[in-house]
């Protein structure tokens, strides 16, 4: 691969020698040669070297053997180089039309391009060569295509050949179908162009390309990658205008107004819609495939040639194309030397000062000097793995960036989802690109409107199984939105699965939606000035949001806790959400207070696992403390809430602190729970069931969750009695033992006690008070 990278060709009409990114270059002779780019063989039998080649083989295999297949390929290698400089040369010298049919001399030397480009991709000094045969018009369409259908960059492709290229179309040299293919290629290559001054120095000569209906698609795309503020001009737009009017709505016309209206807000005055699925077709060619399959093949070969093959130090982690792009190209293979070129031949339309090679920016001091010279890759996906860039987006806000990364990971996620593209298999390179993307929403602490919208369209197609814990994640991250939106695409889908799925997805799920609600609650600052209008729709809207993702866990809660048997795992994970529900009002200014249904309180109170009972115990003194808040919110004449707590809430909230008081401490949930899906039974039931010491089944002695630790206790204060005696807690020794369950770690049930029962907030007061004294 190193050679692919590195080649060059030296012409006999003095084209000039050229620095190659290996330090290698040209030796001038009377037929021109090239030398070998990859570095020279070294025949030492060294344990590194040994190691490499068969890292290369992906597997152990001897030095010897190592040797001799190194050897074999080499002489490979080189043939194929000759090959393909023979081609080139013979392809530059050639003059007049020629036709494919019955030329073998042609047929072998277009064998040779398409066989070294599709095996180890192009070297950057042959395209050049290739493009001015190909739009030439020397040859016929069949072998004009041929040759740009093998323009397949081993590593960057140089500016000035796609510059001479494009002059080209100047003069009418080549057939409109050729002119097209051209323009994919050129839009499928964009990112491994090492500049791009003197090309964006071409946008009015592209544009004026827009008047061809059939080029018109792909001539917007490429204006797309190309346009600055400074290409927004007047006559350009009612340009545009007049095409669309011509044409009629078409995606390409809007998506190139939407950037000029991003750029120039107020000379772009018409309404345009917000976001559309898709702005442009995929260029239909061979190029991506091929291109994957090259930097596959290279990648595989050393850790230098991976180096040299993205043009940084930073080797790539993934061979698909997605995570490829995620890697900044490089501007050069060698920065410096290019730049004094240019500077000698005085060739370069903009300053390279004008601008801040993103690759080069490696430290947070040099995004600080450089902030208003940084220009982002044309290629956004390069954003996601770069936490300075991301810095970039959260201070600078452009929309023009994040219309630009939209459109980009639509097309992906589109384009690569694992469970709607059949032929797709590739589960874990898709499952690394989800994981980029989340870990990039929970830098910037907001979500891709892509990845919402990619949610919307194929949670229904899921199976919960592909790539399960990454598209819970994101789903985490979706943005307030209506009720119906997410109720259709996101929660009647999700239940679907939720109640046919595993525990352990139960579990996720629960864990997924609470991060969400977090998020929701975090990233929207609630402002309860308590004076505003009542026609707020806006903080209304939000609130009906938050409390419909309540309800909606409520009920699947519920059903899940019926399926599992009232599972402590997954009730913990039940309960967790609720311990973000219970301080909505006082944490996060949300004037909203739900309680947990029955189906959810009432397995919890008499769940057998102490942390669960603890953790409820928590939750009630909490919906004490903000309902407590809300009340004395509502009294108050200085301040007057838009929203009122329903008396439902406050009647709720009694009945559940009756059945735990009941329970935990006075011994009578069987008489006083008075709520309709409760624990009173009538007394003639209760005989039936023949338990001794019934109304003390479930108080903090007695419980189940609570058994361990009363047995404990009677082991410290009575080590002689081996019976057991509960009846022995009481008295003093009740107040013991509550003193004993607090210092186990017990602060739920601590502070839920101290609060709710008069008793031992009385005592706890005079405790105070004497410490005070």
């Amino acid at each position: 691969m190193c050679g692919a990278v590195a080649a060059g060709f030296e012409r006999r009409d003095g084209w000039r020698q050229r620095e190659v990114p290996c330090g290698l270059s040209w030796e001038s002779e009377k037929m021109p040669r090239r030398q070998s780019s990859r570095p020279p063989k070294q025949h030492i039998h060294s344990k590194s070297q040994t190691d490499l080649s068969a890292w290369r083989k992906g597997g152990n295999i001897d030095s010897e053997k190592s040797l001799q297949n190194q050897s074999v390929n080499d002489q490979k290698y080189d043939s194929q180089e000759g090959s393909l400089e023979q081609a080139l040369s013979y392809l530059e010298k050639v003059q007049g039309r020629v036709a494919l049919k019955k030329n073998s001399v042609l047929q072998k030397h277009l064998n040779a391009v398409e066989s070294t480009a599709l095996t180890q991709g192009l070297p950057p000094e042959g395209f050049e060569i290739l493009l001015n045969v190909a739009l030439s018009g020397r040859f016929a369409d069949t072998v004009n295509t041929c040759l740009l259908k093998c323009l397949i960059p081993a590593s960057v492709i140089p500016e000035n050949s796609v510059v001479k290229a494009v002059s080209w179309l100047c003069v009418s040299k080549c057939s409109a179908n050729i002119q097209l293919l051209f323009l994919k290629w050129l839009i499928t290559v964009f990112d491994f162009i090492d500049h791009k001054e003197q090309l964006r120095a071409l946008y009015g000569f592209f544009f004026f390309f827009l008047q061809d209906e059939k080029m018109c698609p792909y001539v917007c795309h490429l204006l797309y990658l190309l346009t600055r503020k400074e290409n927004v001009k007047a006559f350009r737009i009612r340009a545009l205008l007049d095409l669309q009017a011509k044409m009629g709505i078409q995606s390409h016309l809007q998506a190139l107004l939407s950037l000029y209206k991003l750029y120039c807000p107020e000379q772009v005055t018409i309404t345009l819609p917000g976001k559309m699925k898709t702005y442009f077709k995929n260029p239909e060619g061979p190029w991506k495939a091929a291109i994957t399959a090259v930097r596959q093949r290279n990648q595989g070969t050393s850790p230098l040639s991976q180096r040299m093959l993205l043009g940084t130090s930073q080797p790539q982690s993934r061979k698909r194309k997605w995570n490829a792009q995620l890697v900044i190209p490089a501007s050069s293979t060698n920065t410096n030397n290019l730049v004094e070129d240019r500077e000698k031949n005085s060739v370069c339309l903009y300053s390279t000062n004008q601008s801040f090679p993103v690759e080069q920016l490696k430290t947070f001091p040099q995004l600080l000097q450089n902030i208003h010279r940084l220009e982002f890759p044309s290629q956004m996906g390069s954003v996601l793995a770069n936490p300075l860039l991301l810095h970039y987006m959260n201070c600078v806000k452009d929309e023009s960036i994040y219309l630009r990364l939209y459109y980009w990971m639509g097309q992906m996620l589109q384009e690569e989802c694992t469970w709607c593209v059949v032929d797709n298999s590739s589960e874990e390179e898709f499952k690394s690109f989800l994981e980029t993307v989340y870990k990039s929403e929970c830098f910037l602490q907001e979500g891709f409107s892509a990845c919402e919208e990619f949610l919307y369209k194929t949670l229904p197609l899921w199976d919960g199984l592909c790539c399960r814990s990454e598209v819970l994640s994101l789903l985490s991250w979706i943005s307030f939105s209506s009720f119906s939106d997410i109720k259709s695409y996101i929660y009647d889908p999700l239940a679907q699965l939720f109640f046919t799925s595993s525990i352990y997805f139960k579990c996720s799920v629960i864990e997924s939606l609470k991060e969400l609600l977090q998020n929701w609650l975090n990233c929207n600052e609630f402002q309860m000035d308590l004076e505003f209008s009542p026609l707020n729709t806006t903080l209304s809207g939000q609130v009906n949001t938050v409390a419909e993702l309540v309800h909606f866990v409520g009920r699947i809660s519920t059903v899940a806790l019926r399926l599992e048997k009232n599972s402590t795992f997954l009730l913990y994970f039940i309960l967790d959400f609720y311990g973000t529900v219970c301080d909505m009002y006082l944490k996060y200014n949300l004037p909203l207070l739900i309680m947990p249904p029955a189906g959810v309180f009432y397995p919890a109170l008499l769940s057998m696992d102490p942390v669960n009972l603890n953790q409820l115990c928590y939750i009630m003194y909490r919906y004490r403390t903000n309902l407590i808040a809300a009340k004395e919110n509502e009294l108050s004449k200085k301040k007057v809430l838009q929203f009122k707590f329903s008396n439902r809430t406050y009647k709720e909230y009694n009945q559940y602190i009756i059945a735990m008081v009941g329970c935990l401490w006075t011994s009578s949930a069987f008489q006083k729970d008075i709520h309709p899906q409760g624990l009173c039974m009538d007394d003639k039931l209760l005989s039936k069931t023949a338990v001794k010491e019934l109304k003390t089944s479930f108080n903090i002695v007695y419980h189940p969750a609570m058994m361990g630790y009363s047995i404990e206790f009677l082991q410290q204060i009575c080590p002689d009695d081996t019976t057991f005696n509960f009846k022995l807690i009481k008295g003093k020794r009740w107040d013991w033992y509550l003193e004993y369950l607090y210092t186990q770690g017990l602060k739920g049930l601590k502070v839920f006690i101290e609060s709710s029962i008069s008793r031992v907030s009385q005592a706890t007061c005079s405790k105070a008070e004497n410490v005070e004294a």
